[in-house]
């Protein structure tokens, strides 16, 4: 008897660890992939709404700030954008007092909404000099970018230095200046 016993033991053992097999298979498992796949996606949602929330909280700032980008755009006429740009270079150096060699204006549409006047200018003075003259084209609200700049010494003892900069000009075509 004791021999059937153990039998129907093992069968009821091997019963009960298939069964257990089975249900992690078929019910737990995916149970617990959709608990994650339902956590990280309220995360996910909980992160896009705090999100939201601080961007309505800066709304106003944001706004002033892209009317300020707007106002200070380059005209989407060329030749009113040129001599606008080209007036500020001659402004700057007198300022810094630096003599520019050339200023190289030429336009590039990176999109169908964006224009930009891209300039290549080439001047010479003493590192003081070319720091005022740099300050002034980066403290000035028009929308400038300095995308390259070289310097380099055109005498033996660094006291004349030359300038060579690439500046990026934005033109907004899609929106009227207020």
């Amino acid at each position: 008897m004791q021999i059937k016993n153990r039998q129907q033991m093992l069968v009821i053992v091997a019963a009960v660890v298939f069964g257990l097999l089975v249900a992690d298979k078929l019910v737990i498992t995916p149970l617990t992939k959709a608990w994650k796949t339902r956590a990280e996606r309220i995360a996910d949602l909980r992160k896009k709404v705090d999100d939201g929330v601080k961007l309505i909280e800066r709304e106003q700032v944001l706004n002033d700030r892209w009317a300020q980008m707007r106002t200070n755009a380059l005209p989407k006429e060329q030749s009113r954008a040129e001599q606008q740009v080209l007036n500020a270079f001659d402004k700057w150096s007198q300022d810094a007092r630096i003599s520019v060699n050339s200023v190289t204006p030429q336009w590039r549409r990176d999109r169908d909404d964006l224009l930009t006047l891209q300039c290549r200018v080439d001047a010479a003075g003493s590192i003081g000099t070319l720091a005022k003259f740099l300050y002034n084209v980066e403290r000035d609200p028009m929308a400038l970018r300095i995308e390259s700049l070289e310097i380099a010494a055109r005498d033996k003892d660094g006291q004349n230095l030359s300038l060579g900069l690439q500046i990026g000009g934005l033109v907004l075509n899609g929106e009227e200046k207020q």
